[in-house]
């Protein structure tokens, strides 16, 4: 049975093979019959069109878009410090990572029990110099009154030794008397003279009694600032970031216990190269105040805000080359952040004379095909001012103001050949071709590339 189903297949095979040697043979010599007629009718030379895109090209103002990266900063920050050391008293409830508050806000409380005691103690001090002060007043009083019934009382002494002197030229009197009066008026002016240092003593004291409270007011100034020092208030008002107290803890003097900011003074850090800030500044290298509009990303979309540029950096930083720039938000910053990265598109300065290209237009040499009346392509070099994504700002000369340019270069199109815009009406198709062969031919100086 195996025998006979080999037999059979073999059989098969065989007629299989002889149909197909037939079959080629067949077509061998329709092929030479039909070389040997002449062939078919031949047809026409066509040149090919190719279709592609086309754009005008026409001069006007172009305002280009930088576009970089930047990290919001504030412009305002408080930075919250124990100004006592102690344990925390009091902690509110607003004083947390994002919290909220206003300006004089009592956000923690030192302990306050030393520094109160402190003021207590200058407060008596101050009074007791007050005190003090008030006594050597009165006795700078009391010194003058004694200093004046003292030069009274030597002006009496002088006058009775003028009298007993007038005595003795009438020949009355004795000089005993006189040198009696004479040692009375010394006296008497001795005791002016103990009056008069007396007096300076008192003023001395008043000096040094008003240095004390003088001194006393100031130690009682530095208590009460201490004791005003463990409460710690809002600056202003802001949100509140990087919170480390706690209620019952320990602090020392200057320990940082929170930040506050200012979400409403925000700003914008971007690097840029010097060929970006010099498209930037002015005629004094001073950079001009245009508009710049942030984006963040998120997963609602991105959401825009608008800045203006500010001010440039004072120095650059160390390794690092370039400018470093900054932009004030002036409206839409709600949605922002300290630190957040965000894509900053920067409207320069715009240029006369210019026009927008897609990139794909652009030759590997810096030029252009333009497409001339009858849609031939000719190669015409351009200058590109701006490259901003996928197009290219480039200046456009007198001889180009208004001619079509291929949008996106193909390998197939190059100087001579014959394009048509897609956008236009497609021609008619050709009239179907008779016979077996059919071929293109191309004028000379067409070429491929």
């Amino acid at each position: 049975m195996r025998f006979l189903t080999r037999s059979l297949l073999g059989l098969f095979l065989t007629f299989l093979t002889l149909a197909l040697l037939f079959l080629a043979g067949f077509q061998l010599w329709q092929a030479a019959a039909q070389r040997g007629a002449g062939g078919g009718p031949a047809r026409t030379a066509e040149e090919q069109v190719y279709a592609t895109r086309l754009v005008t090209l026409t001069p006007g103002t172009v305002a280009p878009v930088l576009q970089v990266f930047g990290q919001v900063r504030t412009r305002r920050e408080l930075q919250l410090r124990a100004g006592a050391s102690g344990r925390i008293v009091q902690l509110d409830a607003a004083l947390q990572e994002g919290g909220v508050v206003v300006a004089g806000q009592l956000l923690a409380r030192i302990d306050p029990a030393a520094a109160q005691a402190a003021l207590d103690s200058s407060q008596a001090e101050r009074d007791d110099a007050q005190a003090t002060l008030a006594d050597v007043r009165r006795r700078v009083d009391i010194a003058a009154e004694d200093l004046a019934a003292a030069e009274r009382q030597a002006e009496l002494r002088e006058a009775a030794v003028t009298r007993q002197g007038q005595l003795a030229e009438r020949g009355l009197g004795t000089s005993l008397d006189r040198e009696t009066a004479e040692l009375a008026a010394s006296t008497a002016q001795q005791t002016v003279i103990a009056a008069r240092a007396a007096q300076a003593d008192a003023q001395s004291a008043v000096t040094a009694a008003e240095n004390a409270l003088r001194r006393a007011e100031i130690a009682l100034t530095e208590a009460r600032r201490a004791l005003a020092d463990t409460e710690i208030r809002a600056g202003f008002d802001g949100r509140v970031t990087a919170v480390t107290a706690v209620e019952g803890g320990l602090v020392s003097l200057n320990e940082q216990l929170a930040t506050i900011i200012d979400p409403e003074a925000l700003e914008v850090q971007m690097p840029l190269s010097l060929d970006q800030f010099s498209r930037l500044a002015g005629p004094d290298g001073a950079l001009l105040p245009q508009e710049v509009t942030l984006l963040l990303d998120g997963s609602a979309g991105q959401r825009a805000a608008r800045a203006r540029l500010d001010r440039a950096a004072a120095s650059v930083a160390e390794g690092s080359a370039g400018r470093i720039v900054y932009a004030r938000l002036t409206e839409g910053g709600g949605a922002l952040r300290p630190g957040d990265f965000v894509t900053a598109r920067i409207a320069e300065p715009a240029l006369e004379g210019a026009a927008i290209l897609p990139a794909t237009a652009l030759g590997p040499q810096g030029e252009v095909l333009v497409a001339g009346a009858d849609g031939r392509l000719a190669a015409m070099a351009v200058t590109v001012l701006r490259r901003q994504g996928d197009d290219l700002v480039v200046a456009v000369p007198p001889a180009l103001a208004g001619a079509r340019i291929v949008a996106e270069r193909a390998p197939q199109l190059g100087i001579g050949i014959r394009v048509r815009d897609v956008t236009e009406t497609p021609d008619p198709p050709p009239a179907p071709m008779q016979g077996p062969e059919q071929r293109v031919e191309r004028p000379e100086g067409a070429s491929r590339g």
